[in-house]
């Protein structure tokens, strides 16, 4: 993982952690509490029963994230684990999802991924329009959404 995914995880407010049944069907659903520790990402569970019960069935994971005002971002793919409370490692891995959290978001697992696969993510506009700066980006975006 090289730095400038890890100042994306920095710059996003959440990520979208897609799983699969063991049945192959599909269920994403957005992460709040995650970062990375080593070439790790780590994932608080705080109400994801269903993203738990996939991983448990299908390790196959994927997860984006994208600094909404650069529109800038990345796609990991890799194999999850969820690492319980009476898990060896879960005191290490929680110490940095506990300072996002503040204490105020009580979890009972984690999401562990291993990252196999790394694809940038890049607003079109970058593409279709090569003179488009991030500042540009950002003033676009903070119009689209209302920013001041």
């Amino acid at each position: 993982m090289n730095d400038d995914i890890k100042t994306y995880i920095h710059q996003s407010v959440l990520c979208w952690l897609a799983t699969s049944s063991k049945d192959n069907i599909p269920n994403v659903s957005p992460k709040e509490v995650f970062t990375f520790l080593g070439d790790t990402i780590i994932i608080a569970n705080i109400a994801s029963p269903q993203s738990a019960k996939n991983i448990k069935d299908n390790p196959n994971v994927c997860l984006s994230f994208i600094d909404i005002l650069v529109q800038k971002g990345y796609q990991l793919k890799g194999k999850a684990e969820v690492i319980s409370k009476s898990d060896s490692e879960f005191e290490v891995l929680e110490q940095p999802l506990l300072k996002i959290t503040e204490g105020k978001f009580p979890f009972s697992s984690i999401f562990k991924i291993s990252i196999e696969r790394v694809k940038p993510i890049i607003a079109p506009k970058y593409i279709l329009y090569p003179e488009t700066t991030e500042e540009d980006q950002i003033k676009s975006a903070k119009r689209s959404y209302g920013f001041s």
